[in-house]
């Protein structure tokens, strides 16, 4: 019984991400294939409330400016990513009155316009999906979001995730840590899945 149980947990572990990304993209209407002239913004706990966005030709190039300059590895293009994240953030924040995002859930609870991870996982991967469609992303892949839960890692979370083609190591990129605006956490997709806080670090 134990191990039945078991292996229905560690079932449950692996389905939910998929299955999470897919009902969002579908329950919600979601831009799949976002692009700089139409993509979806979630916001409002679990993307209660979505909006259709578009960014100007000059704030697309701002956004993608970190990407577009000397990367020369696998770990420039992440830190690369994390200036990227930020600085869509920052446009998209002045675009949907999500400017004021808290970081976490607790600090912005209850107030217009906030973040929790569903709303960041989700916005993150369409921005990372653009990049990539514009060919921007080069030693990375883009990947669906992942969710940890468990006894010691506290409450289910969501995240962003990117794949290093060369090692073949997946990375958290984590905007819900950080006010609006701030570059994302980037860890490896194991570190984050045992519970690892950048407020430990």
């Amino acid at each position: 019984m134990r191990a039945s149980l078991r292996y229905t947990v560690l079932l449950f572990a692996i389905l939910l991400p998929v299955m999470a990304g897919a009902d969002i993209y579908a329950a919600r209407g979601l831009e799949a294939m976002p692009t700089p002239a139409r993509y979806s913004v979630c916001f409002d706990h679990s993307c209660t409330t979505v909006v259709t966005d578009s960014l100007s030709e000059s704030e697309w190039l701002q956004a993608s400016a970190p990407l577009r300059g000397p990367v020369t590895s696998a770990a420039d293009e992440r830190g690369a990513i994390a200036a990227a994240i930020a600085r869509f953030e920052e446009i998209v924040g002045r675009h949907t009155d999500t400017a004021g995002d808290r970081g976490r859930n607790l600090s912005g609870f209850g107030q217009p316009g906030q973040l929790d991870c569903i709303d960041e996982s989700t916005n993150t991967t369409s921005y990372l999906r653009m990049l990539q469609q514009h060919e921007l992303i080069r030693y990375h892949e883009v990947m669906d979001t992942a969710t940890r839960f468990g006894l010691f890692v506290g409450m289910p979370h969501t995240t962003a995730v990117i794949h290093e083609r060369d090692s073949g190591t997946h990375y958290a990129v984590d905007s819900w840590f950080f006010d609006n605006g701030q570059p994302p956490y980037i860890v490896r997709l194991e570190a984050w899945y045992a519970g690892v806080d950048p407020a430990d670090e």
